[in-house]
């Protein structure tokens, strides 16, 4: 058993309260001009920092939610036009959210609901703990109002299925228009190559790739070779360095408090050091560019650009020698997607890399068990005051036990949950991605996995092995009644789970209450406050936390229906939330035209399977074998259904289509344009052979 009705009402109220004071603090603050840098660095790095803001007196100091209201006006024309197709994918699936819990809403609070709490009832259910009884843990053993359930578990399925095949559908098509109407891209000219041979005549790698790109490809342009990594630090630690002595500079400029701060500690002295500094590294960048010094740091590694797409797309699909290892062929990353340092790992060190990752995911989860397993142990209080009685001063203090028993896991756990994304991004960085799409897609695929493992199924199993301590699962048929008992057990657990996630975690988001810390102390010490806290659309955090809430939602359907108008709200806010950020916070930094989309579809697949495993065994336990029979069709259309989609939709995502590529060579030609080939061929020149021009030095600007 769960938490009782109190517990849900005070994390409802919590929860509540804290999404109201963050949404109306922040329609306040985000009209405030000093906050720009916060809420809208896109903005102000496009350089209309200023729309929106209200003159001092117009509705400045008054709390506003017409935001949300822009927000649902937006259309997916326009997110697609500003912020490309993999934003688009990420509002569609909370509209996926919306669409499939507002008519999983009617059904279990008009169909389920009623049939809970009207049943005859458990022995074992107090009739006080009302939340219980609108469960399905209220129904007898045995009644033929399962069959309700079932029909309930069917109509759902199906309706899932059906919205799933049509989002499937959609993103492809949208894929497919996307690579036509920006058939300028330098990526759809070029292809990355990678363990090229030695040039036999003359030793180098570039004469190898010219060599064999001019005699097996009549539309061949150019080739770029990537160098060795070295420079791009000296360039990363030069620009560091400019920006340091340009933030130093405007301090000067700043109030009589700040000018003291920069007398007091030598600021002025750094200053001269620093610039001395700068022009060192400038000195060994310039070294650097020699073409003597370049020859020596190359390596088998080259961007390779055709005139048409059509080639670029076979050259990248096809194996171009008869070892598989020698010219390995990929499509190239976008320019400003490409990780410049990555791209000279061999094979053999990206093998041991993932190794060394999976170890690091494996320790990392189970480290998190301790803190799942606490928050369990919160949730199952009273058996926590029989085994330690001082636990029972709680108590004491009028409704801090329903806080401690409703609010505290859910935040507890929220609060850790939000470090895990930044620590899967980061051991997906030492993994070897030539690109930062494919490096947050990886962090994507891992943060949702771990989520599954350490979050929904530990979290149910820790609370039941509070009342099974001593049994084990040895017999593998008892999974699914296993299963189902465990998820029947923590459902209050999962509402307020999503209460904090989507209310609290949601309102936190648009707050960003760190960024205004750290924005107020740099204005008020620090003398610079105009620069816009600018940073690249999270995908690695918020596609796999939203898709898990998408599973605990589907796998509740059936079970506790009560849960599911929560979860439409949770989407509707989120999707709110998300659009503004959007527009006015995050930059998109890359569009790999829709990758995203199938990884949310097996998320999605991954929870209706749950939720049919479950019910399985939850008609099990509820001795109607029959329904658990009539399940298992169900379930093999399911995985019939998603291996239909990985043959009729998936090849799309890995593949270019040659018929898109010669339709837009096509088009070119008519027109009597050649695309973009002056702009791919500088598009993929390396950062070390680009010049470089810092204002702070008085050097001149480095030319190749």
């Amino acid at each position: 058993m769960g938490m009782d009705a109190e517990g849900l009402l005070a994390s409802a109220a919590i929860n509540l309260g804290l999404a109201l004071v963050a949404l109306s603090l922040f329609s306040m603050l985000k009209k405030q001009p000093g906050n720009a840098p916060v809420y809208r660095p896109r903005r102000m790095a496009a350089g209309d920092g200023g729309a929106g803001l209200l003159p001092l007196g117009h509705g400045r100091l008054t709390p506003s939610f017409r935001w949300i209201g822009a927000a649902f006006r937006l259309s997916e024309e326009d997110v697609l036009r500003r912020h490309g197709l993999d934003a688009l994918v990420v509002i569609r699936l909370f509209k996926f959210g919306i669409r499939c819990f507002t008519v999983c809403s009617i059904v279990g609070v008009l169909v389920l609901a009623p049939t809970n709490y009207t049943s005859e009832g458990r022995a074992g259910i107090r009739r006080s703990n009302s939340m219980e009884l609108f469960t399905v843990t209220n129904v007898t053993r045995g009644s033929n109002r399962l069959w309700v359930h079932f029909s309930c578990l069917c109509f759902i399925s199906f309706h899932v299925v059906y919205l799933l095949h049509k989002e499937y559908k959609e993103i492809t098509r949208r894929r497919i228009e996307h690579l036509k109407h920006h058939c300028n891209r330098p990526d759809q000219y070029t292809i990355l190559v990678r363990g090229i041979p030695s040039c036999p005549d003359h030793g180098t790698y570039g004469c190898y790739v010219d060599h064999f790109f001019s005699k097996h490809y009549q539309t061949y342009q150019s080739y770029q070779i990537v160098h060795d990594i070295g420079n791009i630090e000296a360039l990363q630690l030069a620009s560091s360095i400019d920006k340091q002595i340009k933030r130093k500079r405007e301090t000067r400029k700043c109030n009589i408090w700040q000018r003291i701060w920069f007398k007091f500690t030598s600021e002025a002295i750094n200053i001269q050091r620093q610039e001395e500094k700068l022009k060192d590294v400038q000195q060994a960048i310039r070294l650097l560019q020699c073409e003597n010094m370049l020859k020596q740091k190359e390596v088998p590694v080259a961007f390779v650009t055709f005139k048409s797409r059509l080639d670029a797309a076979h050259a990248a699909e096809t194996q171009q020698l008869v070892n598989p290892l020698s010219l390995v062929t990929t499509y190239a990353p976008e320019p400003n997607d490409t990780i410049w340092k990555n791209l000279a790992i061999p094979f053999w060190r990206m093998a041991m890399y993932k190794i060394g990752v999976f170890v690091a995911a494996f320790l990392l989860i189970v480290f998190f068990t301790i803190p799942v397993t606490a928050v369990q142990g919160i949730v199952q209080f009273e058996k926590i005051k029989r085994w330690f009685p001082p636990a029972r001063a709680v108590q004491l203090i009028p409704g801090l036990n329903s806080i401690v028993t409703g609010y505290l896991p859910s935040m507890i756990l929220n609060g850790f949950i939000y470090l895990v994304p930044f620590a899967m991004l980061g051991m997906a960085s030492f993994e070897g991605c030539i690109a930062n799409s494919q490096k947050e897609i990886k962090a994507c695929n891992m943060v949702f996995y771990f989520l599954l493992g350490n979050v929904f199924f530990l979290s149910i199993l820790s609370g039941s092995l509070l009342d099974q301590l001593g049994e084990s699962f040895t017999h593998p048929k008892d999974i699914p009644s296993r299963l189902a008992s465990a998820v029947s057990a923590q459902s209050d657990f999962f509402i307020t789970y999503i209460l904090t996630n989507g209310m609290s975690g949601f309102s936190l988001e648009v707050l960003q209450f760190g960024l205004l810390t750290w924005q107020f102390l740099k204005a008020h010490w620090l003398g610079h406050s105009k620069e816009p806290h600018l940073y690249g659309f999270p995908y690695y955090r918020v596609v796999p936390i939203v898709s898990l809430a998408i599973l605990i939602g589907v796998v509740y359907a059936v079970v506790a229906p009560l849960l599911l108008p929560i979860l439409l709200i949770y989407f509707l806010l989120g999707y709110a939330v998300y659009i503004n950020q959007m527009e006015d916070v995050y930059e998109i930094t890359y569009d790999t035209c829709g990758q995203y989309w199938p990884k949310i579809h097996h998320y999605i697949f991954l929870s209706v399977t749950l939720m049919q495993i479950t019910m399985i065994g939850l008609f099990g336990l509820k001795s109607k074998p029959g329904a658990s029979f009539a399940t298992i069709p169900l379930l093999v259309f399911n995985i019939l259904f998603n291996e239909y989609c990985k043959v009729r939709f998936l090849p799309t995502f890995h593949h270019r289509p040659v018929q898109v590529a010669k339709q837009s060579d096509e088009l070119d030609e008519a027109e009597g344009t050649t695309g973009n080939l002056d702009d791919a061929r500088s598009a993929y020149k390396p950062p070390w052979m680009r010049p470089t021009n810092l204002e702070s030095s008085s050097a001149q600007p480095l030319n190749v």
